[in-house]
């Protein structure tokens, strides 16, 4: 099969820069009158996006659109407008309701609970517009009543490629030479589930998943060499103790691994054992004069003797005396 040309390749979110509405009325000015084909593979995004490009393929009346991979609300909504619509034999395809986010307050009086419950009667009114316009869409394109296409929508199930051209979203199934099946990743899963999209039972592109991978990157690290090829990365690194005792400038590391000789390693061991001896002998001094202080302690005091009188007497300190006493006696005398 002759690999198809597509003018036109719509991925990701609809309403982005990869299927923006303006990029396709561009494309479709610039082909003006003549035919365009368009491979659609995305999850959804803007309604009124869909809406405007659906519209701008109707306008043109001769795109051909092709789904590969897994496409999901509003992308469905923008071949609604083509003149043929095709899907590969390994795509998936998903209507649903539409839905807007609902922020709601943790505590509110009656007032503004009536409040919050008009705001949310009114985006309930719209969203029921919504999907009826669209079931409206759908059931054009599907030739069935638009009745069977909301609840359709309801349900919101995975349609395989076969069941979707069974409902007649698609007018033919064709497999292109570049479509591959539809897989998903963790991250896609995890945006799918946020967005209400369900699941799809089909092979994902991380089979183990997270905790198997993390396990596998456990074992691959503690592999022995024989297994694997280490790459290392060698660094001078400085250990000022260590450099000091090995008489070294530097030790080099691999990847955090240092390599001693048998000498230096010698040399480690015996100075850690010098210091467990000054250690040792430093305790024994210590534990050594506390028995000597507890033993002074025990120890009974001398008796005290009494004062002893030789009978010597102090003749400087009377005569110092006396001499005061009359210096004294002689400014008071003087005192007219």
């Amino acid at each position: 099969m002759a690999k198809k040309k597509f003018n036109l390749h719509l991925k990701g979110y609809v309403g982005g820069w990869d299927f923006d509405s303006d990029y396709v009325d561009y494309i479709l000015e610039k082909n003006d009158g003549q035919e365009v084909n368009v491979l659609i593979d995305s999850l959804g995004g803007s309604v009124a996006t869909a809406l405007s490009i659906s519209s701008a393929f109707r306008n043109h009346g001769n795109v051909n659109v092709h789904y590969v991979g897994m496409n999901a609300s509003a992308a469905t909504i923008a071949s609604l407008g083509a003149k043929h619509v095709s899907i590969d034999a390994s795509a998936m395809y998903l209507v649903h309701k539409c839905s807007n986010f609902v922020f709601k307050y943790g505590q509110l009086n009656a007032d503004q609970l009536q409040t919050l419950i008009d705001e949310c009667e009114k985006q309930k009114n719209d969203l029921q517009k919504i999907d009826l316009n669209i079931a409206s869409a759908y059931a054009g394109k599907c030739k069935k009543d638009k009745e069977a296409l909301l609840e359709l929508m309801k349900v919101g199930g995975w349609l395989s490629a076969q069941e979707a051209l069974e409902w007649g979203f698609v007018d033919e199934i064709t497999d292109e030479p570049d479509d591959i099946a539809p897989a998903i990743d963790d991250a896609t899963i995890n945006a799918m589930a946020s967005a209400g999209i369900p699941i799809p039972n089909i092979e994902t592109k991380d089979k183990e998943g997270f905790f198997a991978k993390f396990l596998a990157s456990l074992s691959s690290f503690f592999a022995t060499n024989s297994s694997k090829k280490i790459i290392t990365t060698a660094m001078d690194k400085t250990f000022k103790f260590v450099c000091e005792l090995l008489q070294v400038e530097a030790l080099t590391s691999n990847d955090g691994n240092i390599t001693l000789t048998d000498d230096q390693l010698q040399s480690v061991e015996d100075r850690i054992a010098a210091l467990e001896q000054q250690v040792a002998d430093l305790t024994n001094d210590v534990n050594d004069k506390d028995s000597q202080i507890e033993n002074l302690k025990k120890k009974p005091a001398d008796a005290s003797t009494s004062v002893v009188d030789d009978g010597k007497k102090d003749e400087n300190f009377a005569n110092d005396y006396v001499s005061s006493l009359n210096n004294a006696r002689e400014m008071f005398n003087s005192i007219p």
